[in-house]
């Protein structure tokens, strides 16, 4: 099965909510939704003593607001049946996907409801270079980033969402080197995983393929932390891709073998995202990503592998005109699968009309024959 749908609440909606998002791309005909939890500022604030001491997170009142965690002398605590103590402070998002936390669940059921399905993005600048655990300078930075990425978990495991799609961070050899910045992404992601595992978060975490050579993020590098650490998938940025690899996605046996190299992990289901884009061929450089229609990649070719192969696959647009590019992606698939189904129609009946006339010719010089002699 191969779903679409786009990067965030379509533009096109009335409503700005999830909810409405949801619902909206339901009706568009569209069954995915990429939740963008691209603004993840958080307060830490003191605990109510009279509304909110005593109770735990998962049942705080709608007052409370979007509350998801508790800090306790520094030490953040996500449990959602962990008691809240008066000396507590409370972590408190600030651009929040819903009202409160407790609404997410309910979300998650109403996107089942309306075959869609979800998974979300961490911002889009993440740095995870940074050794969190020694002297390195910029690991204050990069502490931050690392909770954004727990808590995002925390958040799409709640909307009961498919995997939380993540960058891990840009070289700077000012500050390490590049062998150093893997190691240290290596070890904070597997730390991460560790987490995720000790509150039982059931979404994947989604390295996605990254557009710059300076920034971590080359299919091989991505596939090499999926392949040593538990709970990762790939995800395949084709726009991010086409401009890293200097145009490489041209023929439809081009998007036949990257598609069947991702389809190696995660059970076979490809999670993914297209936009066209502007590529600097010569550096192998992202400059801008487009329309459908304009830029350096072009959706008919993937089209026809779709249509060929039929993985399965979710793609997400991420293309400036998000669920109109969405739709128009699903159309160009159905137009090529709908005249590759005319073919075969139009080839079975010529076929069919071979055999019959075959088998009139047969019968005509059977009658022709003459009479046995006796």
């Amino acid at each position: 099965m191969i779903r679409y749908g786009p990067a965030g609440i379509p533009l096109s909606c009335k409503g700005r909510t999830l909810k409405d998002g949801i619902e909206d791309v339901h009706n568009l005909a569209l069954t995915a939704l990429e939740v963008q939890l691209v603004r993840p500022r958080t307060i830490s604030r003191p605990v109510d003593e009279d509304e909110e001491a005593g109770r735990t997170l998962s049942s705080l009142p709608p007052e409370s607001e979007f509350v998801l965690g508790i800090d306790r002398d520094g030490e953040l605590i996500y449990d959602r049946d962990e008691p809240i103590m008066e000396e507590d402070n409370l972590i408190q998002l600030l651009v929040p996907p819903t009202a409160t936390f407790n609404d997410l669940p309910k979300l998650g059921k109403i996107a089942r409801r309306h075959d869609v399905a979800l998974s979300s993005h961490t911002p889009y600048y993440m740095d995870l270079t940074g050794n969190i655990d020694g002297d390195d300078r910029e690991a204050g930075l990069t502490n931050q980033y690392y909770e954004i990425l727990i808590q995002a978990g925390i958040i799409t495991d709640a909307l009961d969402g498919e995997a939380v799609v993540t960058s891990l961070g840009p070289y700077d050899e000012r500050l390490r080197t590049r062998e150093q910045s893997d190691d240290n992404i290596f070890q904070n992601i597997a730390n991460i995983m560790d987490v995720w595992q000790m509150y039982g978060l059931k979404p994947k975490v989604g390295i996605e393929v990254t557009g710059q050579n300076d920034v971590f993020g080359s299919m091989e590098q991505i596939f090499d932390l999926c392949d040593q650490i538990d709970g990762l998938i790939p995800v395949l940025n084709f726009a991010h891709y086409q401009a890293r690899s200097g145009c490489a996605l041209e023929t439809p046996a081009d998007f036949a073998d990257i598609i069947g190299q991702f389809a190696s992990y995660n059970g076979g289901h490809i999670l993914s995202s297209f936009s066209n884009v502007e590529v600097d061929r010569e550096n192998c450089y992202e400059k801008v990503l487009t329309p459908l229609k304009k830029g350096d990649l072009k959706f008919e070719r993937l089209a026809e592998t779709l249509a060929e192969i039929n993985p399965d696959m979710t793609i997400i647009s991420s293309s400036p005109l998000l669920e109109h590019d969405a739709v128009y992606m699903r159309t160009l698939t159905e137009r090529v699968l709908s005249k590759k189904a005319m073919k075969a129609l139009k080839e079975k009946k010529k076929e069919q009309a071979k055999a019959e006339k075959e088998a009139e010719e047969a019968a005509a010089a059977d009658s022709e024959e003459p009479p046995a002699e006796e």
